[in-house]
């Protein structure tokens, strides 16, 4: 049996139970080298064979792959994150459907989800933002018409930009052409939840100022928008005024304090 397991945005303690557990068990083992903490392979038994997919071409990775799940081997394919953001495992998936084998796929925590919590924010702010954009910039891989930066800029919805902290002077240009005035607040998150985790707070127009100033060029999370200020209305969800299917509207509990002793 093969498993794509999301490993988590770094921490080890943040790949989930699940993960953990066939970590713990598997015979073969294919992570990520290239993002994916090499702590969490202290899970891993004693004769669990390893290799870091960062050396290898998608081929190899099956060639590996294939062989020990015919054996009857529990197969881990290692992704950072979540596999289904910039995992390419969907390539995977479709080569081992080709020899019959079967696979499950293990969410993960992904980076981006660590870097609102480094942040202590909340993408989805009522009246600021109810939609959260992942992308990339285009760089040496192209993206698909209208999926440039611009594009979705043009929204003023939270963004969160993966890949592209080597491509901030361009990501600048894009964000401001797409809409967004050059001083809406942004954040440059470095190796959200690792021990050497790094946040930045900036504005558009200074992000590559501030990745420079700082030495961050590569794993790093770029977040844009309003969701950053202190402007936004309180949720109706917890509103006293607003009822919903499990309680009924009561405005007399505005007054309700804690006690503090």
């Amino acid at each position: 049996m093969i498993y794509f397991i999301g490993a988590g945005p770094g921490a080890a303690d943040l790949i989930t139970v699940k993960g953990k557990e066939l970590l713990e068990k598997a015979d073969l083992v294919i992570y990520a080298g290239s993002l994916v903490n090499p702590e969490l392979l202290k899970y891993c038994k004693p004769e669990c064979v390893i290799m870091n997919s960062a050396e290898m071409t998608l081929e190899e990775v099956i060639a590996a792959m294939v062989p020990a799940a015919q054996a009857d081997k529990l197969v881990v394919r290692l992704h950072t994150g979540d596999p289904s953001v910039y995992g390419a495992h969907r390539e995977q998936i479709d080569l081992l459907r080709s020899y019959n084998l079967p696979f499950e796929i293990v969410p993960g925590v992904s980076s981006f989800c660590a870097a609102a919590a480094a942040l202590e924010a909340e993408y989805t702010l009522p009246n600021v933002s109810q939609s959260v954009i992942i992308t990339r910039m285009e760089g040496r891989t192209p993206v698909p018409p209208r999926q440039k930066i611009a594009d979705y800029a043009a929204h003023k919805a939270t963004m969160v930009i993966f890949l592209s902290s080597g491509l901030l002077e361009k990501l600048q240009v894009e964000l401001v052409k797409g809409g967004y005035k050059p001083d809406t607040p942004a954040a440059i998150v470095y190796k959200a939840s690792w021990p050497d985790e790094k946040i930045c707070y900036c504005t558009v127009e200074t992000l590559a100022e501030t990745a420079a100033k700082h030495g961050i060029n590569k794993t790093a999370l770029i977040t844009v928008g309003n969701f950053l200020g202190n402007i936004y209305d309180r949720s109706e969800l917890y509103n006293p005024n607003f009822a919903h299917g499990f309680r009924a509207a009561d405005p007399s509990k505005l007054n309700i304090k804690p006690e503090v002793k």
